[in-house]
């Protein structure tokens, strides 16, 4: 019993520490990166797609981000995505190919970029939290029911705080470091 409710609070934090990943990934810093494309929604075939789906996504040099569809008639549906979405490029096609040039940023929309860095991190660890309320809550739970100890009991809720607080130093680090990413000029 203990050890469920213990392994199921470790799997939410890796999935919450994994979604954090996948989230930041999709910011952008000063490099080219296909993951701030490929998961941008297209209106194609009468729904929308990733763009992942409808074409190839390659990043040939540091500052250019190539997007060739496996459909040539999806140019202009992936260009009006690209242009709708909040990444700020403009792309530019030859009827065969989009290329999306990445400027370098602006030191403001790098602080900008921290400050979305940073209040994501903060609503993972939010998350976490509760997560933590929750597993405590159901060891309570069985404590009530006298399914556990006191001492299991005792035991279950330090080791889920230990949990909280390795996953929490983990999201810091992961945080911190995208911030570095994000800063490097």
């Amino acid at each position: 019993m203990l050890n469920d409710v213990i392994s199921e609070y470790e799997a939410h934090l890796k999935k919450a520490t994994e979604a954090l990943r996948h989230h930041l990934a999709s910011i952008r810093t000063g490099r080219a990166s296909s993951a701030l494309v490929e998961h941008l929604h297209v209106e194609a075939y009468g729904m929308t797609m990733p763009l992942n789906q409808l074409a190839n996504i390659s990043v040939p040099e540091p500052r250019l981000i190539v997007i060739q569809p496996y459909d040539a008639n999806m140019i202009k549906a992936i260009e009006k995505a690209i242009q709708q979405s909040d990444l700020g490029l403009n792309p530019s096609n030859d009827g065969r190919v989009i290329r999306l040039p990445v400027p370098p940023l602006t030191e403001e929309r790098r602080r900008e970029l921290v400050k979305m860095v940073r209040h994501r991190v903060e609503e993972v660890k939010i998350s976490v939290r509760n997560q933590r309320r929750d597993a405590i809550d159901d060891l309570k739970k069985l404590e009530a029911e006298k399914l556990i100890s006191e001492d299991e009991l005792h035991r279950g809720q330090e080791r889920i705080q230990q949990l909280t607080d390795r996953c929490t130093r983990e999201l810091d680090q992961i945080g911190a470091e995208k911030e570095a990413e994000v800063m490097a000029v």
